[in-house]
């Protein structure tokens, strides 16, 4: 019989994936537990492998295409089935399965409100519906990702009951949500097609990057702050103790040094160890401190999380840094090993250059930006000059919650614990 595999909750409020990258093809035989398809959730791709024994029948999904919880990726012809459904969740049942096998409906499916969160909308706009008396259910938005822009509440956007030109959307309660984009999207009208070199999708890590930067800057109000430091002390204790560390074949570098500095500084300064619930208006300051390290992937930037940082020795940091970039790098980090971060730090290293503005990893309140380390000459308090090793450090802040002189505070701290980072160690005691 034919089995409709669904794309099933993989928990944490997933209500979508993407399909990434098909493991079997129309056709072929496969068995139970075998990998069946990678589906990425919020910067993290998820194997999904095979429920069932048989011959793939037909892919719904394709590569590209964002599939909602419940929807059909894949039907299975299973060999020697007695010819029983397959077993869903009320919830996850089409209307016309419930009513042929007499499976009751979902208890409640209300009809989201205007606030639903996947009506894709910043609360300004929003707030800017209500008072034009505008339905955002009546809008289709224009933005990335189908983000409600403020040109589509003064146009009237395009009506969602009017289907968008390209591929006829799917009837009420068909068996797949996926969208499929158009395969040849005409040119920009003001690109002659001659000076076109490539057309590059934005899919899979790229357009989920996308995604949350648009979300990041429509919704926060960013500053921000800069301090230089000298980390003269910092660069000779860090090689002292680099010998000691590397015997145990982890590099130490200087962010494990950084993270300590920020745990410190945010302990003295805990509003800015918060993330954002713009739905109730609140912000929300936590009790734990999970420091995303930004990282560059082949497929797009990442941020995994340390857990509990506040915890860890010099030296697990280290080893745990080191761990996630590794892993990161190769694509398989969890998705919990890249979500639940409540402060982010952002270092291309050597490469850091002189000063930049990173952009909050919303809900986020807070994100410092690390920049490469510089011998110049500096001039002594007893008035001679001589060498020292300095570096910048830029934070960027959300201004609805966090002032300036909070921002610069919670900056004073850290540069404090890294012109004298004996401070570090001396706390622990």
């Amino acid at each position: 019989m034919a089995y409709e595999f669904r794309l099933p909750d993989i928990g944490e409020g997933v209500a979508e994936g993407e399909v990434v990258q098909w493991f079997v093809k129309e056709g072929e035989l496969i068995h139970e537990d075998q990998a069946l398809v990678s589906v990425l959730t919020d910067k993290a791709n998820v194997e999904i492998p095979s429920p069932k024994t048989g011959r793939v029948a037909k892919i719904h999904a394709q590569v590209g295409e964002k599939v909602k919880v419940g929807g059909v990726l894949v039907t299975i012809e299973v060999e020697g089935a007695t010819g029983a459904a397959p077993t869903l969740s009320p919830a996850l049942t089409p209307p016309d399965q419930r009513a042929k096998s007499g499976t009751p409906a979902p208890p409640s499916a209300p009809t989201p409100s205007p606030s639903d969160a996947r009506i894709q909308a910043s609360p300004y706009l929003r707030r800017l519906a209500i008072e034009r008396g505008i339905d955002l259910r009546s809008i289709r938005g224009s933005g990335l990702a189908g983000r409600i822009t403020e040109a589509d509440l003064t146009s009237g956007g395009s009506p969602k009951s009017e289907p968008a030109a390209g591929p006829t959307p799917a009837p009420t309660g068909s068996s797949t949500t996926a969208t499929t984009p158009p395969s040849h999207a005409p040119a920009h009208p003001s690109i002659p097609v001659s000076e076109i070199r490539e057309r590059i999708p934005l899919r899979g890590v790229r357009r989920v990057i996308a995604e949350h930067m648009t979300e990041s800057t429509h919704r926060a109000a960013h500053y921000t702050y800069v301090e230089e430091v000298d980390v003269s002390e910092l660069v000779r204790l860090r090689d002292r103790m680099a010998k000691h560390v590397e015997k145990q074949g982890t590099r130490l570098s200087y962010l494990p040094f950084i993270v300590k500095a920020v745990v410190a500084a945010l302990k003295a300064n805990p509003r800015l160890n918060s993330t954002m619930d713009d739905e109730h208006e609140e912000l929300v300051v936590r009790s734990v401190y999970n420091i995303g390290i930004a990282a560059a992937a082949p497929e797009g930037l990442i941020v995994p999380v340390v857990r509990n940082a506040d915890q860890k020795s010099l030296s697990q940091l280290a080893r745990e840094i080191q761990d996630l970039a590794e892993r990161g790098r190769a694509g398989k980090l969890t998705r919990s090993e890249l979500t639940g971060s409540t402060f982010t730090i952002s270092s291309l290293g050597a490469l850091g250059g002189v000063m930049a503005t990173p952009i909050l990893n919303y809900p986020e309140v807070a994100i410092l930006g690390v920049h490469k380390i510089q011998r110049r000459p500096v001039y002594r308090p007893d008035g001679s000059i001589g060498p020292a090793d300095l570096m910048n450090l830029s934070i960027s802040l959300d201004h609805r919650v966090v002032d300036g002189f909070e921002g610069a505070q919670f900056l004073a701290a850290v540069k404090a614990y890294l012109e004298d980072p004996h401070q570090l160690f001396a706390e622990l005691a």
